[in-house]
């Protein structure tokens, strides 16, 4: 009794109600499965995976007050109540004037790049994403990272890597002038960049500097409740200020706002777009009603809209979101314990492996992150994603592949789902990987779609004693060691 302890645990703000089956699988099953999906893990069906770390996109646990909203879903095809619940929500904690819901995050992309690009403008914004790249090129657009430069270096400790670069952004102003640029995207928790935050002084900047040259500045919102908790962790005056009050400063720095809720707002399937401008929103209004459903509806059931309105103010409790970003950083510190090579600081929603420290004897176009999932998987049936090459895809002007200097295999945590168990199982399958680092091939793409091939491209293994590729690879697709410098 009395005994004094040198430190105290911490617990998830939660208990489990309901439990799923794991399935646990041989080597030699990983090895059919993975080859039959083409060494790509977006392929494999989740029955043959163990611990899902695909993606934290819909994947979420769902709370007893959200299921408890789906049983009073108002599934009237015009006018249902949840929509009104919801478009309260946003109006009260993202503080947005007008909403329109959408399926999903990559609906409400496609809307707006349709409304808000024209044919040849620059959209620079602080580094790509893949979908939101796809739209904005689709509508015409082209995209320009203007991220700070510590963004593309993986062991640099900047607080906020995520931020805008304003002397870049400046640069591409005076080039194009404002009439040549779309808007200025804006990402919270840079997910390309492994989840890296933006600080509010940067938004401030950025909002002013915008202002100046009467530019809109649009915010991709799909973590902010993520990147709202690192601004209270590590920026001046924020320090005792609750998550929910810092998320509504910072959209109030924008002017509009696209969002994935199967990410922060802890639901499977959902959107929405938001905007302060009234005859922006009467044309997203009417498109909404072309390519999603109703304008009260959105693509989605009633129900969805109603769990998604208790996620956002579940998603913004100081308490859960603590435990969200300390789950991450327990397998990201485990992983930095034993010298592996992630990205640092450790980002809000997943730890990223280094691919390129993993395997510096792979050149880039023999795709080492994807080499990555795929030895992970075979490890432990622990199913990772490629945030690297493959993912960056072609420029569509040249035909080449997009060399991005980070090239990353992703370790993303679902919300509420996994224990720190699960996390110790990761880490001690991720360090096997690393121990058989220098006995790793790469791979060279067999099937590769026109967009977003990374959802669907297929792999073979190359040649273990030579790498060998066929010569019309090797002719058509050159590998320099980094892209060069946007602006």
């Amino acid at each position: 009794m009395g005994q004094q302890f040198g430190r105290r645990s911490w617990a998830e703000p939660w208990k489990i109600k309901m439990v799923e089956p794991l399935t646990m699988t041989s080597r030699a099953q990983r090895e059919r499965a993975l080859a039959e999906a083409g060494c790509n893990t977006f392929l494999l069906r989740s029955d043959d995976v163990y611990i899902d770390l695909l993606t934290d996109s819909g994947t979420s646990a769902m709370s007893d007050r959200q299921w408890a909203g789906m049983m009073v879903g108002d599934e009237s095809y015009a006018g249902s109540r949840n929509f009104y619940h919801l478009e309260a929500a946003i109006q009260r904690y993202y503080g947005y004037r007008h909403v329109v819901p959408t399926h999903q995050g990559r609906g409400a992309e496609h809307l707006i790049s349709r409304v808000a690009i024209r044919p040849g403008q620059w959209v620079p914004g602080n580094m790509y994403f893949t979908t939101t790249r796809a739209h904005q090129e689709q509508a015409g657009g082209q995209f320009i990272d203007v991220i700070i430069d510590e963004a593309h270096d993986p062991s640099s400790p900047h607080p906020f890597k995520g931020n805008i670069d304003l002397a870049k952004l400046e640069a591409l102003i005076a080039r194009e002038g404002a009439e040549g640029i779309a808007y200025v995207s804006v990402a919270g928790t840079v997910n390309m960049a492994g989840g890296q935050p933006v600080s509010m002084t940067n938004i401030k900047a950025v909002r002013a500097l915008c202002d100046r040259h009467g530019i809109k500045v649009y915010l991709d919102a799909t973590r902010m409740a993520e990147n709202a908790f690192f601004i209270q962790e590590r920026e001046e005056g924020y320090a005792n200020r609750p998550i929910a009050e810092i998320l509504r400063e910072f959209c109030s720095y924008t002017d509009a706002a696209w969002m994935s809720a199967k990410k922060d707002s802890l639901v499977n399937i959902g959107g929405w777009l938001a905007v302060n401008d009234l005859g922006l929103f009467e044309e997203l209004r009417n498109l909404v009603v072309l390519y999603e459903g109703l304008h009260t509806y959105g693509g989605l059931a009633g129900r969805d809209m109603e769990a998604m309105a208790i996620g956002i103010e579940e998603s913004l409790q100081d308490d859960y979101m603590r435990s969200r970003i300390g789950q991450v950083r327990y397998l990201g510190e485990l992983l930095a314990d034993w010298d592996i090579p992630i990205v640092q600081p450790v980002g809000g929603h997943a730890v990223f492996l280094d691919a390129r420290a993993f395997y510096p004897h792979l050149p880039q176009a023999h795709f080492p992150a994807q080499v990555l999932a795929a030895e992970l998987y075979l490890d432990s049936g622990i199913r990772a994603m490629e945030r690297g090459i493959a993912s960056a895809g072609r420029d569509p002007a040249t035909g080449d592949h997009h060399y991005p200097r980070l090239e990353l295999t992703r370790l993303t945590i679902p919300r509420r789902v996994y224990t720190q168990a699960h996390m110790d199982v990761v880490a001690e399958s991720v360090k096997c990987v690393w121990d058989a680092r220098g006995a790793a091939r790469g791979l060279h793409m067999v099937y590769e779609p026109r967009y977003l091939r990374f959802f669907q491209a297929r792999f073979e293994w190359r040649d273990r004693s030579t790498g060998s590729r066929t010569g019309q690879e090797a002719a058509s697709h050159p590998h320099p060691a980094a892209e060069p410098a946007p602006v």
